[in-house]
């Protein structure tokens, strides 16, 4: 099977396929849409960017578009364990079901509950949520699980690492038991397979090996550094390999900010998202660093499986993760759906342990590369290094803002379904990111 014609997609939904550009489905798709459009519960193991989103959102937005109900009651629920990838998810249904004349939200915490009340109680056929904000919901009597016919967890294992278990169980109290159950896992640990046998019924099993690490299309190198030259290095590399967007990981929320200062003092555009930033806050800097408002991202690993950027060139690790799969998790960010990305690592002496975990674990010898900054010591020379560092900054030349969007849209992505325009933001920071709901463009009406 080699194209999504043969996998019996309707034609409103093919339509929005075409609208994407997408041609051919990937592996977990080609797998996962024909069991589920025949009604089998899945239990899959995927990398992320193996395109799984669209492997079920696909074929329940199919299902669903073949029983018509009189009123909208929440069918399909899906679970996800960050903000960041609800809101991926939920953007991915809207695109594909634009055309079918379903309805959906998406709801998560760290925000005001009103807006996402609003929409819940106008009616919505597809639900996604974060589990601590959809408790809430349901304690307080507004959110009804009872007429779900479509389960979702997706990330599974992310979930559980961040003590879900018990909301995830009270979740599913309030579910049918008669229902269709796809259960999505980056890996497969006990307590995945102990969760999966006790939420799906004779599941289908859908395991997508993940590419050898020799054959990614990431190019990864390692600069071998002590830590207070580290952001010199950065700028230096910036400049000399003529790097215009990346997304650099700090281990801590603290470490992001400071990186974020020395940035914004060397002279360019940075900004950080992390948990201690609003919801509003980090929703308007992802989409600011999509749209290419500015060049740089700095993010904690609470971000690295939600953020989801069109043809991200670079990935910095300016501190090594402390967890080997954390790193896969965070390249993945580049490299993405057939396009070539580039990783570069930043190691300390005390973060080599953490380097040969990494390459123990991916079985990969990551490339060292020289740099002016690699036989300096922790001490001494740091003022006489920093001064020309800036020297060689300011010799050089800055993109205006004007050149460095150039043939970027900045504005927002469609009239109808979420609406993710900066415009939005501001007149709606004080209840949330955004009104996010998706339907048949006819019966769209922004407020």
């Amino acid at each position: 099977m080699n194209t999504f014609e043969e996998l019996s997609l309707s034609p409103s939904i093919m339509t929005a396929i075409k609208s994407k550009g997408y041609a051919n489905p990937t592996e977990v798709q080609e797998k996962s849409i024909p069991l589920i459009l025949a009604g089998h519960d899945i239990f899959s193991t995927a990398q992320t960017g193996t395109g799984k989103t669209a492997a079920f959102a696909l074929p329940i937005l199919q299902l669903m578009g073949k029983k018509k109900l009189p009123h909208r009651v929440v069918r399909t629920l899906v679970l996800a364990p960050t903000r960041e990838l609800a809101i991926q998810i939920a953007d991915s249904f809207h695109q594909y079901g634009k055309h079918t004349g379903l309805r959906g939200t998406v709801i998560y915490g760290g925000v005001s509950q009103y807006n996402q009340v609003h929409d819940i109680r106008r009616g919505v056929d597809i639900l996604v949520a974060t589990p601590g904000r959809l408790l809430d919901l349901m304690n307080q009597g507004i959110v009804h699980l009872s007429s779900v016919e479509f389960l979702v967890f997706d990330e599974a294992d992310r979930m559980l690492d961040m003590g879900f278990i018990n909301d995830i169980k009270r979740i599913v109290e309030k579910v049918p038991q008669k229902r269709q159950t796809m259960l999505f896992s980056v890996s497969l640990t006990p307590e995945i397979k102990k969760l999966a046998s006790t939420m799906l019924k004779n599941p289908s099993t859908v395991e997508i090996k993940p590419a050898p690490h020799n054959k990614i299309n990431v190019n990864e190198s390692v600069y071998f550094v002590e830590k207070p030259f580290k952001h010199n290095l950065l700028l230096h590399l910036f400049q000399e390999q003529s790097i215009r967007h990346a997304l650099v990981f700090t281990r801590t929320k603290h470490g992001a900010d400071k990186l974020v200062k020395l940035m914004v003092n060397g002279g360019i555009k940075a900004q950080a998202i992390h948990g201690n930033k609003s919801q509003a806050s980090r929703q308007k800097a992802l989409l600011d660093f999509k749209e290419r408002k500015f060049s740089f991202l700095v993010a904690t690993d609470v971000a690295s499986r939600g953020i989801d950027v069109k043809e991200l060139s670079h990935v910095v690790n300016f501190d090594i993760p402390e967890q080997a799969d954390s790193y896969v998790h965070r390249i993945g960010r580049t490299g993405r759906a057939g396009a070539s990305g580039t990783a570069i690592s930043l190691c300390s002496s005390e973060e080599k342990r953490l380097l040969f975990d990494i390459q123990r674990f991916t079985g990969n010898t990551i490339p060292t590369q020289e740099h002016p900054f690699r036989n300096i010591q922790k001490s001494g020379h740091h003022h006489e290094t920093t001064s020309r560092v800036e020297h060689t900054q300011n010799s050089r030349h800055h993109p205006t803002e004007n050149q460095s969007n150039n043939n970027h849209s900045t504005g927002p992505i469609s009239e109808n379904g979420f609406s993710r325009g900066h415009k939005n933001i501001h007149r709606k920071s004080h209840h949330s990111y955004s009104t996010n709901k998706f339907h048949s463009k006819s019966s769209w009406h922004k407020r």
